[in-house]
């Protein structure tokens, strides 16, 4: 068996492990759905992560020659992701969302949501972004997506709850890492249960929404995430979305909206609710699955939320 010391010794550049780290991943069949799109993406973020290089990083560092150690390094974190099939973000504890850097561990979901278009953004579309003064993230996991909204709204004050005392442990590291101690407060909270008597102007939330049998299906990169708590939401995907639904309007201003991620739910979505006017977002870089509701349009739908059978 060849040792990873041979192996380096014939990989002397970033660009020589970024196309032998690539052509490992896809051998060994390797699942990039949790935050890197393609195998090359994920061979040159390890590798930038092992030599503490940023994302942004020039191209001509890719023809310099590594020392050793480095290359060493590059390779254990390449067989940590293959071996273990342990996902890139859960070896390195990081994370990119809005392009802001988040720690990250297995008590949490990997941020990759499409809804960070839309953040970035500031909502415009459905909303006057001066006028935004709350904002309210549900099932906020390691707290990227409040954080980014709070970079998005600096006027804002931003409540972020979780069911999971854990996730929130995460989130409080980021709150801390990105200095919001001030304005982001963290909500131990099962859906609206704990969360304050007040009106928010945007909620927003990234729920769990797969069903019992499809989590059996996932990938096994999947397995390191928190699933129970932030994956599985009962037999047919709905547990968590269908009670926002019913509750959320008691918690928005007039001219409020809920945004929701369903991913591949969506469809089951729309044939339990044929009559709910949901609109699906067209997201120019990829992503699918979410919806927005307005306040007015939550309140003429309660009848149609009460009557639908998970």
């Amino acid at each position: 068996m060849i040792s990873k010391r041979e192996i380096a010794n014939d990989l002397i550049t970033l660009r020589d492990l970024i196309r032998w780290g690539t052509s490992q991943f896809n051998a060994a069949g390797l699942s990039f759905a949790q935050g890197m799109p393609t195998a090359i993406d994920e061979a040159v973020y390890l590798c930038l992560s092992a030599l503490h290089l940023e994302p942004d990083f020039s191209v001509e560092y890719l023809d310099c020659v590594l020392t050793m150690e480095e290359r060493l390094h590059v390779l254990n974190l390449f067989q940590q992701r293959i071996e273990q099939r342990k996902p890139a973000a859960y070896i390195t504890n990081e994370a990119w969302f809005c392009g802001l850097s988040f720690y990250v561990d297995e008590r949490v979901l990997i941020p990759r949501s499409p809804i960070a278009e839309i953040i970035q953004q500031q909502f415009s579309f459905w909303v006057s972004p001066e006028a935004v003064n709350n904002i309210l993230d549900l099932c906020t996991g390691s707290g990227c997506i409040a954080i980014a909204c709070a970079y998005a709204f600096e006027q804002a004050a931003v409540d972020a709850s979780d069911v999971s005392a854990e996730a929130l442990a995460v989130a409080e590291i980021n709150q801390t890492n990105h200095g919001l101690e001030q304005r982001l407060i963290l909500i131990e909270s099962d859906l609206f249960t704990s969360i304050p008597e007040k009106r928010y102007d945007i909620i927003v939330s990234n729920p769990p929404y797969v069903s019992t049998s499809e989590m059996a299906q996932l990938a096994p990169e999947f397995a390191f995430e928190p699933g129970e708590l932030a994956l599985d939401a009962g037999v047919n995907g709905m547990d968590i979305v269908l009670p926002m639904l019913q509750q959320a309007r008691d918690y928005l201003t007039d001219d409020g909206i809920l945004l929701v991620e369903v991913g591949y739910s969506k469809p089951l979505l729309e044939k339990m609710l044929p009559d709910v006017p949901f609109f699906w977002i067209d997201f120019e870089f990829g992503g699918d699955g979410v919806f927005v509701l307005t306040a007015k349009q939550l309140e003429a739908c309660q009848s149609d939320f009460r009557h639908a059978k998970i």
